[in-house]
């Protein structure tokens, strides 16, 4: 790094270990230089990402943020109409839910209701619903798909577009049509490859992996899709239609 005339910003330099899964505490490994800055967890264009891939950190601060952000909205509330407060709310609170959350993939159901009690908490501010009120009717009437939903709902946009040559190419090298070794009727269902994963609460989180099974299991009509627009109204319509199928 020298040579490169590169220097380590001692107060912004931070280095994660990864070690085999469950493990609580980082590998003891000596790293020079770096030693010091070994962190079980990291922050990385304001996400914070841990060895554990278990994102525990990260989300206890989307969700204190979130709550903190909401209970100020409530202040501003008569003063705005329900259009214009459901405007606020997505620019403080949905796109706090909605930042990276292609990562979400995989982490724990526990994780993932505490993001979703922060959404429900949002629902009820903006209808004015009481909190022993049912939540699924709520959002059902906003339009508002679930957390879980929104995870796949990102990957799977990310998927198209790559498709469809709007993705980075880093992207685009990660997904490889599928081709069955004989002439079969799947031939034409513009499905992907699923690489072999050996890990699989690591290996079947990564894009290369999740991806395409999200993919894969679309109905033919949405992977038909021939814009961008029409593919989020379609995949909108068919994970509405999983999320609020007995409202």
């Amino acid at each position: 790094m020298a040579l490169s005339f590169l220097s380590f910003n001692d107060q912004k330099t931070e280095v994660m270990v990864f070690g085999p899964s469950g493990s609580c505490d980082p590998p003891k490994m000596d790293l020079g230089v770096l030693t010091p800055h070994i962190k079980q967890s990291v922050l990385n264009l304001g996400f914070k990402m841990d060895s554990d891939f278990k994102l525990d950190s990260h989300i206890s601060s989307v969700v204190k943020s979130s709550f903190f952000q909401l209970r100020r909205l409530t202040k501003v509330k008569p003063f705005l109409s329900q259009q214009h407060f459901e405007t606020v709310i997505h620019a403080f609170i949905t796109s706090r839910l909605d930042y990276c959350n292609s990562l979400y993939f995989g982490i724990s159901q526990s994780s993932l209701s505490r993001l979703q009690l922060v959404q429900n908490a949002a629902a009820r501010v903006l209808v004015g619903a009481r909190k022993r009120d049912h939540i699924t009717p709520v959002l059902a009437s906003l339009h508002w798909l679930p957390v879980h939903f929104r995870v796949h709902f990102k990957i799977l946009l990310f998927v198209f577009k790559s498709l469809s040559g709007l993705a980075p190419p880093y992207l685009d090298e990660l997904l490889s049509p599928y081709t069955p070794a004989r002439c079969l009727r799947s031939a034409d269902q513009l499905l992907l490859e699923v690489p072999r994963s050996k890990r699989k609460c690591r290996g079947e989180r990564a894009f290369s992996v999740c991806a395409p099974k999200l993919w894969n299991a679309l109905p033919l009509n949405i992977r038909q899709a021939t814009s961008l627009s029409i593919f989020k109204t379609r995949l909108k319509t068919h994970f509405y239609s999983q999320a609020f199928i007995h409202v």
